[in-house]
């Protein structure tokens, strides 16, 4: 049962993004099965049913990708050479 509830998703439980987190895997868990789970039993309980821990991409909403890519190759490899070597004192 567990299984189908994640399945869904988590836009089906009311939540904003479509990313668990170990705490939403145990709010669904407390709300649709009645059972009440620390962190780190859902934590394990989800490992053994193969699920894996989702780190989220964070990026600004107002984030230029065209802007970051020329960045990275005009002002970034002048950046990168402009360094002082070290000289014998």
């Amino acid at each position: 049962m567990l299984e189908e509830e994640l399945g869904n998703g988590p836009a089906a439980h009311g939540f904003d993004d479509q990313r668990w987190t170990l705490a939403r895997g145990q709010m669904v868990i407390r709300r649709r099965l009645r059972l009440t789970l620390s962190v780190a039993t859902v934590r394990r309980l989800l490992k053994r049913d193969g699920w894996s821990w989702q780190a989220p991409a964070r990026r600004a909403l107002e984030r230029d990708e065209h802007a970051v890519e020329l960045w990275k190759k005009e002002a970034w490899p002048r950046a990168e050479g402009s360094r002082r070597h070290a000289e014998p004192g």
